[in-house]
């Protein structure tokens, strides 16, 4: 099972590193290829369009070859694909390499916490899936780190993630396939060597693999399922809820800060070391606010820490819109301009941050959830893909203060769509979120009464 941890956390921390390793490298890309916001664009986006193919593709190739198989070749990927990126010659190739990346992103991001999840013990499962969510963000921190100290060429610290993802190779040859899997597959004795390999010596195989085949039969008799199953009517609501909150998770304005802070704040006049150590302050305070939010979440519940945090991001971009409308953004201001943009990365990552991976195993039936996981990840990974595709050209457009402002409403239309359709999920089983889908009361208030009657009792 400390294999099983590794796996989950190399997983996360590939997708946290190669994601936010754009960041600080495209100050020197763009001075050695000469690029302008145009090809920076391209070149931080191309990694969001292979996501968004990995994380549809790898969902099927999963449920037809296997979790760990899929997880073999996403490694593969990985190694390839940052390789590719430190040795290019131009900024086409720079892109086609980071689009292979995504893909191994992508299929990351959709597979490992599954296999995950289907491997671990029960009493141990949030906590193993739990290491993919933090080394995320210790990934962020670490590309932060690696931009700011300004030694690192950019295509050795780009090419570095082939090391962790190599060793990832290595260590899931060491494990077994997933047992659920086995068990969809028709292999029990597969199955059951597979529980046995990761189970202490008295560990009950036989009862797991009854309650694992009792949830298999369930999924396979199950009148609405895989992705024709999200188009019926008492499914919607959740697809509803599971993609919006994903895309809103994007138009929250934390990609632009990850990816093009340093950008934003040198083309306004700062240097290039101040930036980068603003990113570095700011990839501390996501991983520091996620480890928060992440203890707290069970206690404060879903929706009410995402209503509470997103009117304070909202106040902050607008706070740091007005900094660069004004004419305030020059050195006397330097030390608001960065607390707002931590007190705005505090909001962001230790609230809704936390709900676009996390609904995705929650609220979709079970004969649905790979499906639906599925469409959230590539509603989540399309909307990273536009804005990462438009932010320096409408910067360009209106101003860096005008698009703080842009990103400040949709923080508000955001919050008025989660208000109006987002229930409290934090107390209820999947089962119980199941049947109230089928029974058609998937609304706020009815889950706000059920809580309210199971107090009374």
């Amino acid at each position: 099972m400390v294999v099983v941890a590794l796996v989950s956390a190399i997983s996360g921390l590939l997708y946290g590193y190669d994601t936010g390793i754009i960041s600080g490298a495209l100050l020197q890309i763009s001075d050695d290829f000469e690029t302008g916001n145009g090809w920076e664009q391209v070149i931080a986006a191309s990694i969001l369009a292979g996501a968004v193919v990995g994380a549809l593709t790898c969902s099927r190739l999963s449920e037809r070859r296997g979790r760990r198989g899929t997880l073999l070749v996403v490694a593969v990927i990985f190694v390839i694909g940052t390789l590719g990126a430190s040795l290019a010659p131009d900024p086409v190739t720079l892109s086609l390499a980071r689009l292979v990346l995504g893909f191994a992103v992508g299929g990351a991001t959709q597979t490992a916490p599954t296999y995950v999840a289907e491997l671990s013990p029960t009493k141990y499962r949030g906590r193993l899936v739990l290491c993919f969510q933090i080394a995320i963000g210790v990934g962020i921190l670490i590309a932060t780190i690696v931009g700011a100290s300004e030694k690192v060429d950019w295509r050795i610290s780009i090419g570095a993630a082939s090391v962790p993802a190599a060793i990832m190779f290595l260590l899931m040859l060491r494990l077994p396939e997933s047992p659920r899997w086995l068990l969809k597959s028709d292999q029990e004795d597969r199955a059951r060597e597979a529980l046995e390999r990761v189970r202490p010596d008295r560990a009950d195989v036989d009862g797991e693999l009854r309650e694992i085949s009792g949830l298999v039969h369930a999924e396979s008799e199950a009148s609405t399922k895989g992705w024709r199953g999200l188009r019926e009517a008492w499914v919607r609501p959740a697809l509803i809820v599971g993609c919006g909150l994903a895309i809103f998770t994007q138009l929250s304005g934390i990609e632009m800060i990850v990816y093009y802070s340093p950008t934003i704040l040198t083309d306004n006049g700062f240097s290039d070391s101040t930036a980068l150590q603003v990113s570095v302050a700011l990839g501390a305070t996501y991983l520091l606010t996620q480890l928060i939010g992440l203890a707290i979440i069970d206690r404060v519940g879903r929706r009410r820490l995402t209503l509470i945090t997103l009117p304070g991001a909202a106040l902050s971009l607008i706070v740091l819109g007005t900094f660069f409308v004004t004419g305030h953004d020059g050195k006397a201001q330097v030390p608001w301009i960065v607390a707002t943009l931590i007190a705005f990365m505090a909001f962001t990552a230790g609230g809704i941050q936390l709900m676009g991976w996390l609904t995705g195993s929650e609220i979709y039936p079970l004969a649905t959830r790979s499906a639906g996981a599925a469409a959230q990840s590539a509603s989540l990974w399309g909307t990273n893909l536009l804005i990462t595709l438009s932010l320096l050209s409408i910067i360009d457009t209106i101003g860096t203060g005008q698009t703080f402002w842009l990103y400040a409403a949709f923080n508000v239309v955001s919050f008025v769509f989660l208000y109006r359709k987002m229930p409290e999920l934090t107390g209820h089983s999947l089962e119980e979120i199941e049947s109230r889908l089928h029974e058609g009361r998937f609304r706020p208030r009815d889950f706000a009464q059920a809580r309210e009657k199971t107090s009374a009792r």
